[in-house]
């Protein structure tokens, strides 16, 4: 009688923490550069909560998500948050997790030695991703135009990020402004070589956001908190242990269809970070105004919607500078 009452007090005390860990839903994208935000997962339950991630393929998906109700954070580029934003999802920034993550690769052969030798040529890119936002504002920055009909002086090849190296090998395009770890992959098998990585542009190396939903970041305050703390360590893990990160992201995320090379690479040019600030979502707003990407009526305010409370309470309580 003793035991089954020990056994008894176990199985409460045991479905009591079950309970207690809140769940997350979270909206992640399988790239290089997210891996951190996908291990969120595996450590929350020492957090003291629990993460259900689902993938989609680019970050105006994880938007749609977040506006039918379906996530309470979002991981995506800027320019999906800022097209989101405009568009009327209620979400905020709270974090920024990567930077980096764009290289332009042209086809090995194909005499392309920088943005002004793309006249004339077909260039590959993933329509409204940070990707063209730094094309076209590159294209810009030296006269040139750009647009899908090849009646511009750079005709616009529009595909996913799992498509373009195959239309580069398959000589469909003559270079891709491309995603990690794709562009590193793309130049480690040798069907590209890197042209430039394009952060010469006011945006600089565009930072990588993690959203809340409003509700979510002012109604559930608490749960709110503990998801940021859990970011924080997982990032802070990827970043002081990179044998973990390499493991984790060729392994489990990509199930070893990307190589060491491929992971390092890619995370070269697209290192893990914490930080995100209100003048670079701004400067990437207005960038994308000026070049068109997103067509927003009422392009968003950076200082009505990014906040970065959250983020400095876990740096502070986990004695992150």
């Amino acid at each position: 009688m003793k035991l089954v009452s020990i056994a008894m007090t176990v199985w409460l005390a045991l479905s009591t923490t079950v309970q207690a860990q809140e769940v997350v839903r979270l909206g992640n994208l399988k790239l290089a550069h997210f891996g951190a935000v996908s291990y969120i997962k595996e450590i929350a339950p020492r957090c003291g909560i629990r993460v259900e991630e689902k993938m989609f393929a680019k970050g105006l998906d994880v938007m749609q998500a977040i506006i039918a109700g379906e996530l309470d954070v979002g991981a995506t580029a800027s320019e999906a948050a800022i097209q989101g934003r405009a568009g009327g999802a209620p979400i905020v920034v709270v974090a920024g997790f990567a930077r980096g993550g764009a290289r332009l690769v042209a086809r090995r052969g194909v005499n392309i030695a920088g943005i002004a030798d793309l006249k004339g040529k077909k260039v590959g890119v993933t329509r409204g991703g940070i990707q063209e936002v730094l094309l076209m504002a590159e294209l810009a920055r030296h006269g040139l135009k750009a647009d899908a009909s090849g009646s511009k002086d750079v005709q616009l090849v529009y595909l996913a990020y799992a498509d373009l190296n195959q239309a580069l090998m398959g000589r469909h395009i003559d270079a891709m402004m491309q995603s990690e770890p794709q562009s590193s992959q793309a130049i480690n098998m040798g069907i590209g070589v890197e042209v430039m990585k394009p952060y010469g542009t006011s945006i600089g190396e565009p930072v990588r956001t993690m959203v809340m939903t409003e509700k979510f970041y002012r109604e559930r305050r608490p749960l709110a908190e503990k998801f940021m703390r859990c970011f924080v360590q997982a990032t802070r893990t990827f970043i002081e242990s990179p044998a973990v990160a390499e493991q984790y992201v060729r392994q489990q995320m990509f199930k070893g269809q990307i190589t060491v090379a491929d992971f390092r690479d890619a995370i070269g040019n697209s290192p893990y970070s914490y930080d995100i600030t209100p003048n670079h979502i701004q400067v990437t707003t207005d960038v994308m105004a000026q070049t068109g990407v997103g067509r927003m009526a009422r392009p968003p305010l950076a200082r009505d919607w990014v906040r970065t409370d959250l983020l400095a309470a876990a740096k502070r309580s986990l004695q992150i500078q």
